[in-house]
């Protein structure tokens, strides 16, 4: 499992775990609530039969009492532990309780006279921890009709036995741990999905990325071939300008626009004549003019090109110098892009350090020297701080190293930086 995959399936199970805990609660509760509900609803219907049975609907006659306190008895008996009866103005005509009731009667909070239109219940938690259900019904000649005349009221109190608790709670559970088992098996149904459409993605834009690298080398071998001084060269200094990058924080798009714009930051010299990219002496004055267009050449290449855009920083001020002698904007300090500025310590140490057709390459000290001379003036003084710890170790790698080598390197910085 690699390191994504990994990832992935904590995820997943975290989301699952976290929904099955909250799932289990809310579906535990539901559940309770339904056993509760469905335990009222019998006795409620069961009461309405025994009340029909004992003429104590109509409670307005004289004989009123009599019948509900039969029903009373008869109802306290069966379904509930303790059955009051009002009439329609909510005065008590008979009261039963077995011993059940009789034990929870005292701790029942007490109301008022019954005015109610519609049935409800109340669940109770009563000291000693019995579980009692408390219903409220008012009576009507007929139990469909809602908006009938209410001839009396019927109270019911039902202690909830041992069983019966027991029966709810094991439901309950079961409700609540297949709600849980669910969330959880979703999480392992969804997780190879996930794994596959991500592997998917993950192609493709290793295929896009791909293109894209392969576009910036193209670009860079073409110049190459204009100038065999810059194949090597790009490749070194865009793995210099990485690791110095590095050591300051740089990273993702950031990181990666610093490589490309290293790597491409000679680009424009396409547009350059071949008579003067190519001159074996110093140029004139007129053609060092038009050597120098080739910064915006450079940016009219990479600008517009989507992921080459990142690119411009350092295309556009790769000769601009941190005093504002540079060219051609002549942008000074800290105006000048950090990747530019990175750039050109890596820059100038690469070309001064490099065997070249018309110079050997420069002994580390004498090329520190001049850097440490232009410091303040040519470089950044914070990005040379950084880059003067690093640079034995940079000039002892590359010491020697072929094209290939460089390329390499560079490849190593890109694998790591645009996750490949």
């Amino acid at each position: 499992m690699n390191p994504f995959q990994k990832r992935t399936a904590i995820r997943i199970a975290a989301v699952s775990i976290i929904l099955a805990a909250i799932a289990s609660p809310v579906s535990w509760f539901v559940a309770r609530e339904s056993a509760e509900e469905s335990i009222v609803s019998l006795a409620i219907e069961e009461s309405d039969r025994l009340l029909h049975h004992h003429n104590a609907i109509d409670l307005s006659g004289t004989d009123a009492a009599e019948h509900a306190t039969v029903a009373a008895r008869t109802i306290a008996g069966g379904l509930f532990d303790i059955a009051e009866i009002y009439d329609g103005k909510g005065r008590k005509l008979a009261e039963s309780m077995n011993k059940g009731g009789e034990a929870v009667e005292k701790f029942l909070p007490h109301h008022g006279t019954p005015s109610y239109t519609a049935a409800s219940y109340e669940s109770l938690k009563i000291a000693g921890e019995p579980w009692v259900l408390r219903v409220f019904v008012p009576l009507r000649n007929s139990a469909t009709d809602t908006n009938g005349l209410i001839t009396g009221y019927f109270e019911g109190v039902r202690v909830v036995p041992a069983w019966q608790k027991e029966q709810m709670f094991a439901s309950s559970l079961t409700a609540a741990l297949m709600i849980g088992l669910a969330s959880l098996l979703c999480g392992v149904a969804i997780y190879p999905v996930v794994i596959r459409l991500s592997a998917d993605n993950e192609r493709k834009a290793r295929e896009v990325l791909d293109s894209h690298i392969s576009m910036m080398e193209a670009l860079g071998r073409a110049i190459a071939k204009r100038d065999s001084d810059t194949g090597a060269h790009n490749y070194r200094v865009a793995w210099i300008a990485a690791r110095i990058a590095e050591r300051m924080g740089l990273m993702g798009s950031a990181m990666q626009a610093l490589i490309a714009g290293s790597f491409l930051h000679d680009v424009g010299k396409i547009g350059i004549p071949d008579a003067i990219l190519l001159k074996p002496g110093k140029l004139d004055d007129a053609e060092l003019v038009i050597m120098r267009t080739h910064v915006a050449q450079g940016e009219e290449i990479v600008t517009g090109m989507g992921w080459l855009d990142g690119a411009n920083a350092v295309v556009a001020a790769h000769h601009e110098k941190w005093d504002g002698s540079g060219y051609p904007h002549k942008v000074s300090g800290e105006t000048i892009p950090l990747a530019a500025r990175i750039f050109a310590v890596a820059d100038v140490f690469d070309a001064l350090c490099s065997k070249r057709p018309y110079k050997e390459p420069m002994g580390f000290e004498a090329a520190m020297a001049i850097l440490e001379k232009d410091t303040g003036s040519h470089f950044d003084p914070s990005v040379m701080t950084v880059f003067r710890t690093m640079a034995p170790e940079i000039f002892n790698r590359l010491a020697n190293s072929t094209e290939s080598d460089a390329r390499q390197l560079l490849e190593d910085r890109v694998r790591q930086h645009f996750e490949m």
